[in-house]
């Protein structure tokens, strides 16, 4: 069941296409204890043209460090970077959330390549 929230307002596709969502893999996984709600820091290789970014992340109830490490994910990589406690946060992990409000990665699947461009 999806939950009802109401849609944002319309963008322009000059503007959508201006956000640059990349496949990355997850090479570093810690504990984020300073964090105010359970995360963790993250490291992603985005390949070539952008490298390895981090983030934070509140993914705590579905995946544990070992479940994240090689895995691949989406990132928005030209998200301005923002700073979470004492940890600078390079870029946006993207997820949805189940239905307890727990984030649940996006999976660009096995064949994605690393570095390619969300379309």
């Amino acid at each position: 069941m999806t939950p009802k929230e109401p849609l944002l307002p319309v963008v322009e596709g000059a503007s959508f296409f201006a956000v640059d969502m990349r496949v990355g893999v997850v090479v570093n996984v810690k504990d984020f204890p300073e964090a105010r709600k359970p995360a963790y820091q993250i490291w992603v290789d985005f390949g070539e043209a952008v490298g390895v970014r981090k983030t934070s992340a509140q993914v705590t109830v579905h995946y544990t460090k070992d479940d994240l490490l090689g895995r691949k994910v989406v990132g928005w990589v030209n998200a301005a970077p923002r700073q979470v406690g004492p940890f600078m946060s390079e870029f946006l992990l993207l997820g949805s959330y189940d239905a307890a409000g727990a984030v649940i990665l996006m999976n660009p699947g096995v064949d994605a390549l690393v570095g390619a461009r969300v379309a």
